[in-house]
């Protein structure tokens, strides 16, 4: 294929991932995006269980039942020429390892917050995660239909919180109640919406000046005058967005709306495509960025995923292209097992629905049938393996003993044991000296415990028993430091064989550490192993 049809197809295509405190409405921002784009044509309610509806993006059981993003889900959907690939990262309160590591497989960031709220504790874990990666962010400011923060506190705190400069590029005209449209600051054009009943189908708009006489006649006197002096204020005060520096991580532009009523939706879409960069920085290990057009073809695995159709019971891995072209039953050299495959079963989904997938682009994201021959982190490419960085792993801060209750299960508890863990949504251990010999979990958050005990039963009919362990700290050890480690430490051995030592608390390790200076305890799974 000719490069410049390749250099066409990734000028085409913009992924993503929504990033947000729970309830800050990431999931109803996500079925938003789907309705305007064309994908689905009623938007489910969220929240709506009672009437056996979920939104699209959410295929797990507890998923439904809580109305709740509990795994990261990569959709596909064409907007006006171009394709957009939804990554769709978890929003409840205890995040995985899953959400970070699918942040990676992202270009662009879109970090939803609550206007009545502002920026919360798991925003800034989030937000540091891309700001690390080098992602560029564009803001999302939610439920402008109900009670709000002053608007310039809440531009104050991205800035104080964050450290990054807010830029608004539409500023609204009336908040809660009175919320009554955005005003696009470039182009000199507001946006009045009419509501549409449940939000489920897309919110028509009259256009307008700002100083449109209409206005006057149609709102209340003080909230038409107040939003004119505002956007003066913002347009002599603040300025424009600048392009550049959005790319650059020093500002992110700034939208408002409601997602549950449509309201600032297909403005903020439009704007987003205008914004947000194409698959083209792909950071290497020496700084430099990874070519996507004339580099062959590679791709890494950045989540893998058990049972997501009983119909299939199969597990697959998902692929982030990075360059060249993908075609179904391209040969491969596989850089972790060096040796060639042939990726010859692959799919893109929309939910649990999959499609067979011939041809896919940089930044498209696929899904291969995985046999046991893929896991996190594994880059596959067809000339030499790119040095691309690798996926982030975390330390647990909570570990548990887990167990079977019925011995005539042993045998699926622990195909669903080794199955799950190898989709890094918790690490699994084993010791000789905590728990008897029984496995152990560890996991950054209570939560991940829940799903892994209900997916074992729902998935592979093992019942268990979860005994929650004191310790709240894991730091694992280099392969040369093993001899050292004192006899009645903590020790255990994850699964890929590599070792690590729990503590009760920082003091504790600590202390251990003033008293073995010459043991390294390291953050993350030593790179030897």
């Amino acid at each position: 294929m000719s490069p410049d049809t390749i250099e066409k197809e990734v000028n085409r295509r913009k992924t993503f991932a929504i990033i947000a405190h729970p309830d800050a409405g990431k999931t109803t921002l996500t079925e938003k995006l789907l309705l305007y784009g064309g994908a689905i044509q009623l938007a489910g309610a969220v929240k709506a269980k009672k009437e056996g509806k979920s939104a699209t993006s959410d295929w797990m059981a507890m998923e439904k039942e809580r109305g709740i993003s509990i795994t990261s889900a990569a959709l596909q959907f064409e907007y006006k020429g171009h394709i957009l690939n939804l990554l769709d990262t978890p929003g409840h309160e205890d995040f995985s390892e899953d959400t970070y590591r699918t942040l990676m497989a992202a270009d662009t960031a879109v970090m939803v917050l609550d206007a009545g709220k502002g920026v919360e504790p798991q925003t800034i874990k989030l937000f540091r995660v891309c700001r690390d990666r080098g992602i560029p962010i564009i803001t999302f400011i939610n439920k402008m239909d109900r009670p709000t923060k002053d608007l310039y506190a809440l531009l104050d705190e991205i800035e104080k919180v964050l450290g990054i400069k807010a830029v608004p590029d539409v500023w609204p005209l009336g908040t809660g109640f009175d919320f009554k449209g955005v005003y696009d600051l470039r182009d000199a054009q507001l946006y009045l919406f009419d509501r549409t009943p449940g939000g489920k189908q897309k919110a028509g708009f009259r256009m307008a000046g700002p100083n449109d006489p209409s206005l006057d006649e149609q709102f209340d006197e003080e909230i038409v005058k107040a939003f004119r002096e505002q956007i003066d204020l913002v347009e002599n005060g603040i300025g424009q967005v600048d392009k550049n520096s959005f790319l650059l991580g020093k500002e992110t532009p700034v939208y408002f709306g409601s997602a549950v009523n449509n309201f600032g939706i297909e403005l903020f879409l439009n704007k987003f495509l205008e914004l947000a960069p194409g698959p083209d920085h792909i950071p290497l290990r020496d700084g430099n960025y990874l070519d996507p057009v004339n580099a062959p073809f590679s791709a890494f695995v950045f989540k893998v995923q058990a049972n997501m159709n009983k119909a299939h019971r199969d597990r697959i891995a998902f692929l982030r292209i990075c360059s060249g072209v993908f075609e179904r039953g391209l040969n491969v050299n596989h850089n972790r097992l060096d040796k060639p495959v042939k990726l010859s079963s692959s799919f893109a989904f929309f939910g649990q629905d999959r499609n067979t997938v011939d041809l896919a682009y940089p930044g498209d994201i696929i899904g291969l049938v995985n046999p046991g021959t893929y896991k996190i982190g594994d880059v596959l490419s067809t000339g030499n393996t790119p040095p691309l960085r690798p996926l982030p792993s975390f330390a647990p801060e909570l570990f548990a003993t887990i167990s079977c209750k019925d011995t005539l299960q042993l045998k699926s508890f622990k195909k669903g044991l080794d199955q799950l863990a190898e989709e890094g949504i918790l690490h699994l251990f084993t010791s000789r000296t905590i728990g008897g010999g029984v496995p152990i979990i560890g996991a950054m958050g209570k939560l991940q415990f829940e799903v892994f005990q209900r997916r074992l039963k729902d998935e592979y009919g093992a019942d268990t028993s979860i005994n929650i362990l004191p310790y709240g700290i894991s730091r694992w050890v280099k392969k040369e430091d093993r001899p050292k480690i004192p006899s009645n430490a903590n020790l255990v051995e994850d699964l890929f064989g590599n070792m690590a030592l729990l503590f009760d608390t920082e003091w504790d390790m600590n202390y251990f550490h003033k008293n073995n200076e010459s043991i390294e305890l390291l953050d993350n799974p030593p790179l030897e192993n």
